[in-house]
């Protein structure tokens, strides 16, 4: 799993390859189980996680107990949970049997000081999934559930197969009947 983590970093800066053993070292690489809670809804978070292989669901449960999925994470995704050390919106739940990098709050910065390179790593990759992100939101509220449908087909077709349908409806803004509707549709086209 290791070798997939290096991959993914020597595309963000060029690391020799002493530097690349020491990190990979350092680094944690923990197994998930399917269902497991990586954070609870209104605990702090002490850890962010980079996926290595697996599914991790971002979700908020409202006031009335309905639980709205925001994110899904793949491989090759950082799943970054603390900007402020406050009680989290939202709860993260491994819906596959996950692999993942455990990076924890208090020893990042020993690690960047350690290695420079790897801070200039971790902000590229920031700044690359901010501006993805950025791009995603704008275009889920200026289009319609097809077209957030097609754009999920484009974008991201592994979540189809992966998250159960309930799921995926509530991360478009749906319900799972008009995601039902919608599929058959586009399918039919």
């Amino acid at each position: 799993m290791k070798n997939l983590l290096l991959k993914y970093m020597t595309r963000f800066t060029p690391l020799n390859e002493a530097d690349q053993q020491t990190i990979l070292d350092e680094i944690l690489v923990e197994a998930y189980k399917k269902g497991t809670v990586l954070l609870r809804q209104g605990d702090v978070p002490a850890k962010c996680y980079f996926v290595l292989k697996g599914c991790v669901r971002q979700y908020s449960v409202d006031e009335g107990g309905k639980e709205i999925t925001s994110n899904f994470y793949t491989e090759e995704q950082a799943i970054s949970m603390f900007v402020h050390p406050k009680p989290s919106e939202y709860a993260f739940m491994c819906l596959e049997d996950s692999c993942l990098v455990v990076g924890d709050l208090y020893t990042e910065e020993e690690m960047y000081r350690k290695h420079r390179q790897l801070e200039l790593m971790t902000r590229k990759m920031i700044e690359e999934s901010f501006g993805q992100m950025q791009e995603e939101f704008a275009a889920f509220i200026a289009s319609t559930p097809e077209e957030r449908f097609k754009s999920m087909l484009r974008n991201r077709p592994q979540l189809i197969d992966r998250v159960p349908q309930h799921q995926l409806a509530s991360f478009l803004g749906l319900t799972p009947e008009s995601l039902s509707r919608i599929k058959k549709r586009v399918q039919s086209s």
